[in-house]
Formats: structure tokens, sequence, C-alpha cells
């Protein structure tokens, strides 16, 4: 199959392609029989924002062969055999008392405003930095979407390793335009029930609302981690309470805490969220 134009790609609608990503980046143009045929060989290829859209573009694809008569028996026992994958991956993954570690991009919206097409390499290298540093400190991935990244760890004390390692990389990186790239992350330990899909309960809220709180280039610990902490930090980290904090959704107030990591910012503003008897900022051992 020849491959296709650019101005001939121009002229096609978005209904033409499989997938369009959140910058407007068209993939997998499925308006003829030859394309469709090759975006279902190429599909397993594409890297997915998430597995919403990636579920949206396998039903788009599916329709089109439909349309042309293609029955995709090769596309199918793929799929069946990464959702196998995908159902293994669950079942692996830590039960009882676990750590979470969720990351999130600030100011997400406006670095793809400006970088449009090129917000996806950025992303995709972000998301690099924080899968490299949370295997390496042996936890798991457990979802990537968006601008978010979940792991889970079966202690407190790596996660919060990992979340070191994330920032100091990410602090040394030089990014597009001199554009400032900056990642919350947000540790909390809690036992959650593990099903099918992944993870449930009121610690994985717990979790979101931990790094929503946190600003770009910061590090926040739940008071339920930190008392999970076996043995002392490693050199260069430490904690300093940041009191305790009303979040949306969750009855009861949280004790956050934020990790300093020794030659990277220190001083933030307070949490995004609303004080509870709040205290001065107190260095801990």
């Amino acid at each position: 199959m020849s491959r296709l134009k650019a101005s001939d790609r121009a002229k096609l609608p978005d209904s033409a392609f499989a997938y369009v990503d959140s910058s407007g980046r068209r993939r997998l143009p499925i308006h003829d029989e030859p394309h469709v045929r090759n975006a279902l060989a190429r599909f397993d290829r594409v890297a997915f924002e998430d597995e919403t859209a990636q579920e949206r573009a396998r039903k788009r694809l599916l329709n089109a062969a439909k349309k042309y008569g293609i029955v995709p028996v090769g596309f199918i026992t793929g799929e069946l055999r990464r959702a196998k994958a995908r159902s293994n991956r669950v079942a692996d993954l830590p039960t009882g008392l676990v750590t979470f570690l969720l990351t999130d991009i600030e100011d997400s919206t406006a670095l793809l405003e400006k970088l449009g097409n090129r917000y996806s390499g950025l992303l995709n290298d972000i998301r690099g930095i924080v899968r490299r540093a949370v295997v390496g400190a042996g936890g798991r991935e457990v979802d990537a979407r968006a601008d978010e990244f979940f792991a889970v760890f079966e202690r407190a004390t790596p996660a919060v390793e990992a979340a070191a390692v994330i920032q100091r990389a990410l602090g040394g990186r030089a990014w597009p335009d001199e554009l400032e790239c900056r990642v919350r992350v947000g540790i909390h330990s809690g036992r959650p029930s593990l099903t099918d899909t992944g993870y449930v309960g009121l610690s994985v809220h717990t979790a979101a609302r931990v790094c929503s709180s946190a600003h770009g280039g910061q590090i926040v610990v739940s008071g339920e981690a930190k008392r999970t902490m076996d043995g002392s930090l490693p050199a260069g980290i430490g904690l300093r309470s940041l009191g305790r904090h009303r979040m949306r959704g969750l009855t009861r107030p949280v004790t956050l805490f934020q990790v300093d990591v020794e030659g990277l910012q220190v001083e933030f503003p307070p949490p995004r969220t609303e004080a509870v008897s709040f205290t001065e900022p107190t260095p801990l051992t």
C-alpha cells in the first residue's frame, strides 16, 4: 500500500481516522479498505494516551472493518491475548497494606496549547522518567492515562525514594521552547480492594487527593504513608509537617508531610486544600 500523501491526509475528516489524540494528532487512517487493513496490523504499535482512547479507537477500527467486509481474525486474536495479559498483570499486583504513588503534570492544558502536536512527545518523555524510577525502586505500574501516572509499592519508603528520583530527573531536564514542566507527586498508604480491573476503595481516592494537593515539583506524603515507613530515609531526603487538611470528597482531615530532597526546591505555597489547624512547616528527622 502506498503511503498517504500529506496533502491528501489533510483533506480527510477526523472521522477517517481511528485515533485522534488530545492534541489533534490523527493516527490510523481508515477511509478505505487498504488503510483499514494496515490500521489493523499497526494498532498495537500505537502509543495511546490512555485505555479509554485505545478502546474508542478499537471500536472505530472494528466498525470500519465491518463496513469493508473485513474479518479481522488476527486482530481479534491479538486483542484477546493482550486482554489476558492485562488480567494477569492485575492479578500480580500486591494486596493488603500497600502504598500508592501518583503523579500529575502541572498546567498540562497550557503546555498542550503551546506545544500542540509535540505535547505527546513530552508526555512520553515524562512517562518514561516516572516509569523507570518506579520500576527501579521495586514498584509496579497500575495505570497511565492522560497526564497522570499511577503506581503501587509494597512499602512506603521505596515509593518516597522513587519520587525523589523522579523530581531530580525532571529538575535537571531541558524542555522544548524553554518551557517549565513540573510534576506533582502524592504518596498514600492503605488497604484497597483488588478487582479484575485494578484497585478500588477509599485509599485510591485519598491518594489522588494527596497528589492534587501538591504543587509542581513537590512531593506530598499522607500521615498514613509516613506511619508505614520502615527505617530511616536515605541521606538527603527528609520530611516536614504540613499540618492537617480537608480534602474534597473525604469526611476526615488528612495529615500531610512534604518530602524535602537535597538540592531541589523545598519552599512551596500551602497545599492546595482547605487547611485545618494548619501549622508552620516543621522539619522532621
